[in-house]
């Protein structure tokens, strides 16, 4: 044969063929590199499931507790959620209790605690109020067992008072909380008409805010009432006194 037409040596094919296996290996390793990248990025990206857009690297964080997750059921719907709840206790729902008694309480605590600090200064200022001269103690606590040891008749009053008003509490938040149609701490008393204002929801906010604030106080100056015996004004400025510079 012609140089040009000789077949092929075997040589010359298994050089081709092991060319076109290295091919067939290179482009099987890029499908594979490929597939792996795919997966990786896949795993990190967000998934639409019902219209709503999950994250598993990226939940929502407590705008109290920036480190810690928004717990689920404070989104920030009732005034002064701010996402703080480190004990899960807005979770609670197998034992009686769940997030609207729990609401309830609060706002409860709190218009009572505001009631307290107003009512302990003003008496330590002003005086005890008539009918209760016997009390001349500054400090409120001990206050209070000299009206006991003078006018017993006038605390078991104030028990019975707190007895009933306990129970009108109860059904309101038991029927509210069954019907959906009341809000905690909502007993239609409003006599000036701030919840048809505009700045009502700032309102609800500031009262929270002030409550949380009183429980605080109240608890300070029972506190300090009991372990000094004196006024809580006057713990006040001993207080100052003995730390001022």
């Amino acid at each position: 044969y012609p140089p040009s037409t000789q077949p092929a040596s075997r040589n010359q094919l298994e050089l081709v063929a092991f060319r076109t296996h290295l091919k067939h290996v290179k482009m099987m390793k890029i499908a594979a590199l490929a597939t792996l990248l795919a997966g990786s990025v896949s795993a990190f990206a967000p998934s639409i499931n019902n219209g709503r857009v999950n994250t598993a690297i990226a939940a929502e964080k407590s705008q109290a507790l920036p480190f810690m997750n928004r717990p689920a059921l404070l989104d920030g719907s009732m005034a002064g959620d701010v996402g703080f709840d480190p004990l899960g206790l807005s979770n609670i729902d197998d034992i009686g209790i769940d997030l609207y008694w729990l609401r309830e309480a609060e706002v409860k605590h709190a218009r009572v605690a505001m009631l307290a600090v107003i009512g302990i200064l003003q008496v330590e200022i002003f005086g005890p109020a008539p009918g209760c001269e016997m009390a001349t103690d500054k400090c409120q606590m001990d206050a209070f067992w000299q009206i006991w040891g003078a006018h017993p008749q006038y605390i078991a009053f104030a028990l019975i008072m707190i007895t009933i008003t306990e129970m009108f509490s109860g059904i309101a938040a038991t029927s509210g909380r069954e019907s959906g149609e009341r809000a905690p701490g909502d007993f239609g008393l409003d006599p000036l008409g701030y919840s048809k204002g505009d700045n009502f929801e700032r309102l609800q906010a500031q009262e929270i805010a002030n409550g949380r604030l009183a429980m605080f106080a109240a608890a300070g100056e029972i506190m300090q009432g009991c372990s000094t015996h004196e006024g809580a004004i006057e713990n006040l400025m001993t207080s100052l006194k003995a730390n001022s510079f």
